[in-house]
């Protein structure tokens, strides 16, 4: 994966702050989110498994932010 796709927490935090709108995806597989005490209120959850099946879901005009455990 080319390296000017990845943010590291403190750059999504500054883009955050300054009130850049940002997509969350959480691609957990169903045990591990359903598993979890931690979950994003306002993340979409598709598994990492069928984020291809909804690519036209995912909005193009703003950054997305996928993340797993």
């Amino acid at each position: 994966m080319a390296d000017d796709l990845r943010i590291n927490v403190d750059e999504l935090r500054r883009r955050m702050d300054s009130g850049e709108d940002v997509l969350f995806i959480d691609t957990r597989n169903p045990q591990a989110w359903e598993s979890s005490s931690q979950k994003l209120p306002e993340a979409v959850r598709i598994p990492n498994d069928a984020l291809e099946q909804h690519l036209s879901e995912i909005p193009r005009n703003k950054p997305v932010v996928t993340y797993c455990t």
